[in-house]
């Protein structure tokens, strides 16, 4: 029996729609090798999680010599090194006064921590998060979630939860032409869900600074400042989610830092330890410190194999200047993309930042009608021409763009042709 055979019989994967039809063996840098000899350009790192390419040297060697010293003890004991160091290291190149972090295994398990913390702090109950949102897949974090693609077959979900409308300019839900004319009517909109849609005893607003599951959605400039102005008229803590943007991944080690505005509570994941399971939520000493003894526990969390990974792969960011060096290969590869000119689709807009690029592909330009079938023939064709990418967006109709942040100028080329070869034949 091959092992697509026992994935069939043995592993549960009805979450996915399909998976990939291809065998992994063994990764380098931004290169997949399969069992049969082929090899792939990864363009979507796990789901942006390889920030700094896979099987990065500074990051294993730092976790094999943690693991020959120590893998696991409890919570219950401090651990020498790599638990305090990457906490002081988070404290020191987050914005603004977030100091204290509690560490977690995955994004979902962080996002559910931080609500837990905001609730104990403020002392208040309901929620606010936005459409197209994506929080993870925990029962509180699709309650969370703005899109019933997600969500179906999982309620109801916990009462207290209003939603906001996404900034998604392109399709914009209050129907302007742009963000130069409508003078950020959706971050005003915030006013008005908190006045009508709650009971005004509201202890955080959830959002993701680039929107990723929802199809890589990037607010305009000033929305975050609007909205952190009417959180703080009504005393409601504003929850950075940096699960899938954080890290380098925008071409800032943070994807708030490009709005200038300063979270309460952080979460962060995915591209924090380069592929080590880790999670983290930080915030301030004050709001830190309303966990009580009891108030949360976890047994995996905060390993300090994996501890020492985030260590050594935000050192190794910081040495080589990765966040800088993804912005300038975002703004190289946009540029290219654009030069595309698909036969039988249409690219509706090309958006994101550093290398957390979204495509998105309409049947044409004018009717924007969402072609998500299309994405995925896209998607199929490109892993079948050696180059892996992913597809998002409420309609399916997004293709993600998010390689190791270590991919060379030539891979990003290679990649790019592949996708005019496909998209124009």
């Amino acid at each position: 029996m091959d092992t697509i055979e026992k994935y069939e019989n043995y592993v549960n994967t009805a979450f996915m729609a399909a998976v990939e039809p291809v065998v992994i063996d063994k990764a380098e840098g931004v290169t997949y090798h399969d069992t049969d000899g082929n090899t792939y350009i990864d363009c979507f790192s796990g789901i942006s999680v390889v920030n700094v390419g896979h099987g990065n040297e500074a990051v294993i060697d730092a976790a094999r010599a943690q693991m020959e010293k120590l893998v696991h003890c409890s919570s219950y004991f401090y651990h020498v090194q790599s638990v305090a160091d990457l906490a002081e290291k988070l404290a020191a190149i987050t914005p603004g006064n977030l100091q204290k972090t509690f560490f977690g295994n995955g994004g979902a398990e962080a996002i559910e921590g931080a609500i837990r913390l905001a609730r104990r702090y403020t002392g208040k109950n309901e929620m606010i998060a936005l459409s197209h949102s994506f929080h993870g897949r925990t029962y509180v974090g699709l309650s969370l979630t703005g899109n019933a693609n997600r969500k179906i077959g999982g309620g109801p979900y916990i009462p207290g939860v209003a939603f906001a409308p996404a900034p998604y300019c392109y399709r914009c839900p209050m129907k302007q032409t742009g963000p130069e004319t409508c003078g950020l009517a959706c971050a005003e909109y915030l006013e008005h869900v908190i006045k009508y849609n709650t009971s005004d005893n509201v202890a955080f607003f959830i959002a993701e600074p680039l929107l990723g599951e929802g199809g890589l959605i990037v607010p305009p400039d000033g929305y975050f400042t609007t909205v952190k102005k009417i959180l703080s008229q009504h005393g409601i803590l504003f929850i950075a989610d940096e699960v899938q943007s954080g890290i380098g991944r925008t071409g800032k080690m943070f994807a708030l830092e490009h709005d200038g505005v300063e979270p309460d509570i952080m979460v962060l994941a995915k591209g924090i330890a380069n592929g080590f399971p880790l999670s983290a939520f930080i915030a301030p000493v004050d709001i830190a410190d309303a966990f009580k003894v009891g108030d949360h526990l976890t047994t995996f969390g905060g390993n300090p194999v994996s501890c020492a990974a985030a260590l050594a792969n935000l050192n190794y960011q910081a040495e080589n200047q990765i966040p800088a060096k993804a912005a300038e290969k975002g703004e190289v590869l946009k540029a290219n993309l654009a030069k595309i000119n698909p036969k039988t689709v249409a690219i509706g807009e090309i958006r994101g930042r550093g290398l957390m690029v979204g495509i998105e592909i309409v049947k044409d330009k004018e009717s924007k009608e969402p072609a998500g079938d299309e994405a995925g023939k896209i998607k199929a064709a490109m892993r079948e021409k050696g180059v892996m990418i992913g597809v998002g967006g409420v309609f399916g109709n997004v293709l993600r763009i998010q390689p190791p942040l270590t991919i060379s100028y030539e891979e990003l080329e290679n990649a790019v042709l592949t996708m005019k070869a496909v998209l124009e034949s």
